[in-house]
């Protein structure tokens, strides 16, 4: 839950500190107040904004990096499972011992073929379109033969 605040904390000042650097006048903007511009006139004082954003674009710059490492310090914790289905997972009894007085399977013998569970597909006849093959006819590979 504290995670969760932070994030938005740090989502929230990240764009405000994008929102102050945009707004604050770049350096050659004051010599315009020089020649009677008025820019020098505003809300902030006579000074202009440049003080107030300065010093607001610094303590949001602060909180930023300050969120930023309590956020990897607490990225870093490991937090026990809380949810049900995880608590139930991690402490699941162990599967009951097999009795030791139930009379062991019999092995099955080498001579005897292993039965499936599956029967047998029933033997069906080729269609009549189908070439016969013989079943003994043995072939060999040709020769490959070289050019003269």
């Amino acid at each position: 839950m504290l995670q969760t605040i932070l994030l938005v904390l740090h989502i929230l000042v990240g764009l405000s500190l994008i929102g102050l650097i945009l707004i604050q006048q770049g350096r050659g903007a004051t010599t315009g107040a020089a020649f009677g511009s008025g820019a020098s006139s505003t809300v902030f004082g006579a000074r202009g904004s440049a003080t107030f954003l300065s010093r607001a674009t610094a303590i949001l710059a602060t909180v930023f990096f300050a969120n930023c490492l309590l956020l990897a310090y607490m990225s870093t914790q490991t937090v026990a499972p809380k949810g049900l289905i995880e608590r139930a997972s991690t402490s699941a009894p162990a599967a009951p011992a097999a009795p030791s007085d139930a009379p062991p399977l019999p092995a099955p013998t080498p001579s005897e073929p292993a039965q499936s569970e599956a029967p047998a597909a029933p033997a069906q006849p080729a269609p009549a379109d189908m070439p016969s093959i013989p079943a003994e006819q043995k072939t060999t590979p040709a020769e490959p033969q070289t050019k003269q």
